[in-house]
């Protein structure tokens, strides 16, 4: 009689199929490609991710808990909204947060992280002088997630995420109307700072970015 191979083989093919779903929606909430508010539901993303609407419950629960997406009591799902005092406790977070995984961060970057940061950067830019924010926005957050993955923080990486999943499409809404340009490159001053192996000089980079950032956000919201 022939042997039939363990059920047990076909769990990974399901634990891949979940985190894929997860990381989709995550990558476009947090580079924005959800306006803050949507309505969405299980069978549209499913439908819009090619994938059974299994996967996506899951992600949506885990989203859910990190903030990015809200449940009503009426089962309504839909993109973080964003307020005033949400934002401005988001900003007070930031600060706090980013200056911090970021320090942790610099005893881990080496060449090749630094020369991957430049890169990043490189094509951040090529995003702002084709005014491109989709592209802008995707860039912005890899070069910070290149940066704090690096510090072997769980827990304060965990929060951070939390805190750009939640202002991710608020500061993409305000980048499409605003355009993408900025005041200083601070993302140089990072690199610089690593290279350097400059705690201070890192931290102040980061604090300024957050700071350079919200502002715009504020200003528009305050219209």
């Amino acid at each position: 009689m022939p042997r039939t191979a363990p059920k047990k083989l076909d769990i990974p093919n399901r634990v891949i199929a979940h985190e894929e779903t997860y990381k989709a929606l995550y990558d476009a909430i947090i580079t924005g490609s959800f306006e803050p508010g949507k309505v969405l539901t299980i069978r549209g993303l499913a439908e819009g991710l090619g994938c059974s609407p299994m996967p996506v419950r899951e992600a949506v629960r885990r989203l859910v808990a990190l903030g990015a997406l809200e449940m009503q009591s009426t089962r309504r799902l839909s993109v973080a909204r964003m307020t005033k005092e949400r934002l401005d406790e988001i900003w007070t977070a930031r600060s706090l947060l980013e200056p911090e995984i970021a320090a942790r961060a610099l005893k881990h970057a080496d060449t090749a992280m630094i020369h991957e940061m430049k890169r990043i950067d490189d094509e951040l830019e090529d995003a702002i002088n084709r005014g491109d924010p989709d592209k802008y926005g995707l860039k912005n957050w890899e070069f910070h997630f290149t940066l704090y993955r690096a510090g072997e923080s769980p827990i304060l990486l965990r929060l951070v995420e939390s805190l750009w999943l939640q202002f991710g499409p608020f500061m993409r809404m305000i980048t499409g109307r605003l355009g993408t340009s900025y005041k200083v490159d601070q993302h140089l001053k990072v690199i610089d700072a690593l290279k350097n192996k400059d705690e201070a000089g890192l931290r102040k980079a980061i604090q300024v970015d957050i700071q350079d950032g919200m502002e715009r956000i504020m200003i528009d919201f305050s219209k």
